[in-house]
């Protein structure tokens, strides 16, 4: 199994939140740019169903996983390959993909009215039980992007394994306009 290190996101979310009300970007996007963070472009699925279903006011966004800027999963199992740090960099890397097909099916992340729901695995071995520790690399960016509206309710689940030796897989639940 290939480890893929990614650099880490720097979320300075220490001089983000320190903005004036008049300094605080008014968008998610521009929260995302004022972190220094881009979206990733969209994936294909490699099997059989899509990235996004909409049904009334709900997006469901399928598991995604986290891709370095090789395009390469990010792969290993927390605990013996991969540590806490790198695996919570790597569920951040997985929100922005997460967030990159949530864009693409609403046009703009102003249209979350509420992050419902994250579902987050964790790639590790029998002994790793950190696995809130891990999620909250993406649980952090949401609510930094989208403040209160992005707090949701969140599962943390170890696996044996995951798709492509994925150091993590996540999916979402959003409220939308």
């Amino acid at each position: 199994m290939r480890l893929f290190l990614i650099p880490t996101l720097c979320l300075s979310l220490v001089s983000f939140t320190s903005l004036g009300a008049a300094e605080t970007p008014a968008t998610p996007e521009a929260k995302l740019a004022a972190l220094g963070l881009t979206l990733p472009a969209t994936n294909t699925p490699i099997a059989n169903y899509v990235p996004t279903v909409r049904t009334g006011n709900l997006v469901f966004l399928s598991g995604h996983l986290p891709f370095g800027p090789d395009g390469k999963v990010i792969a290993g199992k927390v605990g013996k390959d991969a540590d806490e740090k790198m695996a919570n960099a790597a569920a951040r890397t997985t929100a922005l993909a997460l967030l990159a097909s949530l864009k693409k099916e609403i046009g703009e992340l102003s249209k979350v009215k509420r992050i419902v729901k994250v579902t987050g695995f964790v790639n590790g071995t029998p002994e790793f039980t950190s696995q809130s520790a891990v999620i909250n690399g993406c649980s952090d960016l949401l609510v930094a992007v989208f403040g209160e509206r992005g707090k949701h309710a969140r599962a943390a689940l170890g696996m044996a394994s995951l798709p492509r030796g994925a150091v993590v897989e996540i999916e979402m639940i959003v409220e939308v306009q």
